[in-house]
């Protein structure tokens, strides 16, 4: 697994067709509100160069990339929060997930009819942030009322819980998102209730079109100036060009990238920016011809790293042999990096590296 994100935005910001576009999903597209009905949850492989060189060199039989798991739910409106629409349902099947990729609509099309009536980037983020703060507040005022007994009565645990619950009801019933509180925001963790969607950290996807008129490029760098406001990151799409690489060869999609001048693909920039707001890196194992990528946080020690295979692999870690993907291409293979040189015995200390390719020594 990489990482898991859900897509939020206002009903036709294009949410189900970047989903669609991201995974090859079949979620229905329509140009009416609350076309998505039921949430929709899609696997889309982690785009990775360096495994493709990898695999070139040892010829595996399996090869396995990291993947990334997608929620996409119904489009939050005005009012969702208090039952309005269809998105405050399913705000649930999001509260696990690692970040939100917050879809904006910066695309002009008289055919798809849009919930503010005009499209205003601001406005609209605004409106489904600000859902997201009340469905927090009400999570949290119910545990506020649910636990004020129990702190009462002297239980200590309950006690230190109250105080940061209502520090957090207080910067929610101010505008502030969990994420903006630094000094709450890292205890939200403790808290007995499902986490909350405002304590992720969020990407903006400008989803915009091919035509690149001079409304769309306003529309688009009002979505970069609150992203740059809330220290957020931000990629632009066109959901529709999406869509028509999803069924391309690898050749063809190079070639249709560089008709429209894109560097990458949609999937590569969101999973680029993704690990980079998550913190997150890439490592290798192969065994028994067997090439895989596993994803975890910057800073892992290398008993956690191997604990991502399995947690025997943890209990019983002996050793990691080691060798970097730079050094392993010009070595060629592990037999070879071996002969040179290149390959390091790294203990429990070690802090995995990204590219790094381990062979983990254990015991059970």
């Amino acid at each position: 697994m990489g990482f898991k994100c859900g897509i939020v935005g206002l009903p036709n910001a294009g949410k189900s067709t970047i989903f669609n576009a991201l995974t090859a999903a079949k979620a229905e597209v329509a140009s009416y509100p609350f076309s998505t009905i039921q949430p929709h949850q899609g696997i889309a492989p982690v785009p990775d160069l360096r495994l493709k060189e990898i695999a070139r060199l040892i010829q595996p039989k399996k090869t396995i990339p990291a993947t990334l798991e997608i929620w996409d739910i119904a489009g939050l409106v005005k009012g969702a929060s208090q039952g309005e629409g269809l998105g405050n349902q399913f705000l649930s099947h999001i509260r696990n997930v690692d970040a939100l990729l917050h879809v904006v609509r910066c695309f002009e099309d008289e055919n798809v009819s849009h919930p503010g009536e005009t499209i205003d980037p601001r406005r609209d983020i605004d409106m489904v942030n600000t859902e997201l703060l009340l469905a927090d507040l009400e999570i949290v005022s119910r545990r506020i009322t649910k636990i004020e007994k129990l702190a009462r009565v002297g239980e200590k645990g309950y006690r230190e819980e109250l105080e940061i619950l209502k520090e957090i009801e207080a910067g929610l019933n101010n505008g502030i998102p969990v994420r903006g509180m630094p000094t709450l925001a890292g205890l939200t963790k403790g808290l007995k209730d499902p986490q909350l969607l405002t304590s992720k950290p969020v990407l903006y996807v400008a989803n915009i079109s091919e035509n690149k008129s001079k409304e769309e490029e306003t529309y688009r760098a009002k979505v970069i100036q609150v992203a740059a406001e809330e220290k957020s990151p931000v990629v632009a799409i066109c959901g529709k060009l999406e869509a028509e690489l999803e069924d391309l060869g690898e050749e063809e999609k190079k070639e249709f990238l560089k008709e429209y001048g894109l560097p990458q693909s949609g999937l590569e920039m969101l999973v680029a920016e993704g690990y980079h707001l998550l913190n997150l890196i890439v490592f290798y194992t192969v065994v028994s011809k067997e090439l895989r990528a596993w994803t975890v946080v910057q800073g892992t020690k290398a008993p956690e790293a191997a604990g991502k295979i399995h947690s025997d692999m943890e209990k019983g870690f002996i050793k990691a042999e080691v060798i970097n993907y730079k050094n392993f291409i010009v070595a060629g293979s592990l037999p070879a990096a071996r002969e040179k040189g290149m390959v390091a015995l790294e203990g429990r200390d070690y802090e995995v590296c990204d590219g790094d390719i381990i062979t983990f020594k254990f015991n059970f």
